[in-house]
């Protein structure tokens, strides 16, 4: 499903960032990433996503080379099949949590109330659909994050530090919703994080260096 072959990234013209980046993921796998601060870890999930193109290799997600598309091309892979859970949330604050969670479906010309309101209700916060970001907590605002990003059912979760902005309690509540509904869902998932803690719910964890990805060994 998603299949990345030897991406090197650089930056500054010249220094190398990563290189030789290798990942394979099926339906349903959910991954790790950690590594050192300036490592690279959001511009890899930026390559994966399209959001930017590698300097040398592939990313191939459902058949598609990501980095062989133009950028309305890129745009339409992003909407349709791709989700994502940001650190800040990024809840458009003059909506309700109904509007924001259904906002995928939208951008695709969809309408599904009732995919809505099953997914408020697996991420524990089904009576909190007519209220607006600002009357909910910080663990509250990530489970919406969470419902919006699965809620056009993508074919990939990307989650960059989804936790980085919440107490111990909360982020332990939402990686636990994260991953049932990526399960339930058969969704693969990509977890960025600097945390063992978080990094430990997932099904692998990998360590990004610049010299590729590979399996984290346990201290």
């Amino acid at each position: 499903m998603l299949n990345l072959e030897g991406l090197t990234k650089g930056y500054r013209g010249s220094q190398t960032l990563f290189a030789g980046v290798e990942l394979m993921l099926a339906a349903g796998d959910y991954v790790a990433i950690m590594g050192e601060s300036g490592v690279g870890k959001s511009t890899l999930l930026n390559l994966i996503a399209g959001l930017d193109v590698p300097d040398r290799g592939r990313i191939l997600l459902d058949g598609a080379d990501l980095s062989g598309l133009d950028e309305v091309s890129r745009t339409l892979v992003r909407r349709r099949k791709l989700g994502f859970v940001f650190q800040a949330f990024l809840l458009l604050p003059h909506l309700t949590v109904e509007q924001n969670v259904a906002l995928p479906l939208a951008l695709n010309g969809v309408s599904d109330d009732r995919r809505v309101a099953h997914l408020l209700a697996a991420v524990g916060i089904g009576d909190k659909g007519h209220r607006f970001p600002r009357e909910l907590s910080g663990g509250e605002m990530q489970r919406v994050a969470v419902a919006r990003a699965l809620v056009h059912r993508p074919l990939l979760v990307l989650a960059d530090e989804p936790t980085g902005n919440l107490d111990p309690d909360s982020a332990g509540q939402v990686l636990t919703v994260l991953r049932q509904q990526l399960k339930r869902d058969g969704a693969a998932g990509v977890l960025v994080t600097h945390s063992p803690g978080a990094a430990a719910t997932a099904d692998r964890v990998l360590q990004l260096t610049r010299a590729g990805l590979g399996a984290r060994e346990t201290p």
